[in-house]
């Protein structure tokens, strides 16, 4: 069934009459999805340290864990940003970023992508792969350590973090460690029958999805290039161990356990949890949604000891 408090939030969604992010502008739908965030998510927990970063012109933020060692060399995990590829930003996604670090001990980069319809694909997946190498050549003056290097991100955000692992492997020189892949998007044809059976009525819907995808894709060839479909590529063995997480309600469930289902398939060792009671995005909301914390706890302990020396 449809977790309680899931449900609950959904009814008061359209009892307060807040609008499907399919009929607001780009602008709208950002401020939008900037606003209501402090009604679903925690209050930001205290880190070490915050500092926001620019790397070749791409804005980052640096997070070290509470009761980090000044100095000393930590794992760290690059996290993007989920949002469609059209909305989010550093601030909508802080909460979860912070979290991550406490939880997993370790310093957490989130990264600041370019975005559509401004810039449509591949320019998230450029900036994505040069933040990951930025960090990784520039580890030591950030005292991090370049060997224990994750990736990460949600919705758009997995889908680059996916990508980027592959790239990564292609290229040879940018080594990872590990691929936090929380409701990935890999597969842009949205044909899995998630899209149809969880379509309408829990939050993301497949008006959304489309929005989103034509503000990013501008290209209806691009949806079977592997960068924006990491699932259609065909080589998907020598990758990171990855945990793959997705949501039963959610529109992007079935493709989420495609991929979980493909890396394994190629010999990666993949690790994949549904919360199947769950709607998309659920992950920040800790404030209204307990099963939010159960998952973040996860996803936090499964990256500390990918992560632990």
């Amino acid at each position: 069934m449809l977790h309680p408090q899931a449900r609950a939030l959904l009814d008061l969604m359209k009892e307060r009459g807040v609008p499907p992010t399919h009929t607001l502008s780009p602008a709208e739908a950002r401020a939008t999805y900037r606003e209501r965030r402090t009604f679903t998510q925690p209050d930001a927990p205290e880190v070490a340290e915050v500092r926001d970063l620019q790397a070749e012109g791409i804005p980052l933020r640096l997070y070290r864990p509470l009761g980090s060692v000044p100095g000393a060399l930590l794992p760290v995990l690059v996290y993007f940003h989920g949002g469609g590829w059209v909305i989010g930003d550093l601030e909508t996604h802080d909460v979860l970023c912070r979290g991550l670090a406490n939880g997993a001990g370790c310093a957490v980069v989130a990264v600041d992508y370019r975005m559509g319809p401004e810039h449509r694909f591949p320019a998230a997946v450029d900036d994505a792969l040069a933040a990951t190498r930025w960090v990784h050549d520039h580890a030591a003056s950030l005292g991090l350590d370049a060997q224990r290097l994750a990736v990460g991100g949600d919705s758009a955000g997995g889908n680059l973090a996916a990508v980027v692992a592959i790239a990564a492997r292609d290229a040879g020189d940018l080594p990872i460690a590990f691929q936090l892949l929380i409701y990935p998007a890999t597969d842009m044809r949205r044909g899995q029958p998630s899209h149809s059976t969880n379509g309408e009525g829990y939050l993301l819907t497949r008006d959304t999805l489309a929005y989103f995808h034509d503000h990013y894709i501008d290209d209806a060839r691009h949806d079977l290039d592997w960068r924006a479909s990491p699932l259609l590529h065909t080589d998907l063995s020598r990758l990171p161990p990855a945990l793959v997480l997705t949501a039963g309600y959610d529109p992007l469930r079935d493709e989420g356990l495609a991929y979980a289902n493909a890396l394994a398939a190629a010999g990666n060792r993949t690790s994949y949890v549904c919360f199947e009671r769950q709607i998309h995005g659920f992950l920040p909301m800790g404030r209204v949604l307990d099963e939010a914390n159960t998952a973040l706890a996860l996803c936090a302990a499964e990256l500390r000891r990918a992560l632990q020396a």
